[in-house]
């Protein structure tokens, strides 16, 4: 190492920089994935925007029954859906491995819950749409069944996602805490 004032220290040339400048992969690894569960809860949220937008403008009677539908019994248990969203933000700058874990539990619980129930709760009036081609409720002039099975398809695949990147991520910071603690 060189000092300010004097010559530089023997044994070394100033290319003994590169061991320096990696990067654990734990810490790469970290960071890529905070990124992607970032964009998958933006898409939550704005999933969770649409929902109550309908909701509001049914319950408001903003617009009429014929142009908005009245929400399925399972919408109402999906809006505690952004909770799970909130732990994840709060996890990220310290890396709080509980905070993940309540996201990951609260993710099961208020998303993916009243996603099977709402499937379950729609497959009779998807049915008679399949087979008889008779929908009684309308959003925008679409089948209410066929536009919330659609929120229900995206909804799944982003939680599921959600859930994967944040075991990963659980996994990653719990590796890192492990090997702290061996030093």
């Amino acid at each position: 190492m060189a000092s300010r004032a004097g010559p530089r220290a023997t044994g070394t040339d100033g290319s003994d920089f590169r061991h320096r400048e990696r990067v654990a992969q734990h810490f790469q690894m970290s960071v890529s994935l905070k990124s992607e569960i970032k964009k998958l809860i933006y898409m939550q949220v704005a999933l969770w925007l649409l929902v109550a937008a309908q909701m509001c403008v049914a319950h408001f009677k903003l617009l009429s029954h014929d142009q908005v539908a009245m929400p399925y019994q399972w919408e109402y248990p999906y809006l505690l859906s952004i909770i799970p969203s909130l732990f994840g933000f709060l996890s990220f700058p310290r890396n709080n491995i509980s905070y993940l874990v309540i996201s990951m539990i609260s993710t099961g619980l208020f998303s993916v819950a009243p996603l099977i129930y709402g499937s379950m709760e729609m497959f009779p009036m998807a049915q008679q749409l399949y087979r008889h081609g008779k929908a009684y409720r309308f959003i925008f002039g679409f089948s209410a069944v066929s536009v919330m099975y659609l929120l229900i398809v995206v909804a799944v695949q982003v939680h599921g996602w959600q859930l994967y990147y944040s075991k990963k991520l659980l996994d990653s910071w719990f590796t890192s805490t492990q090997e702290k603690k061996k030093k």
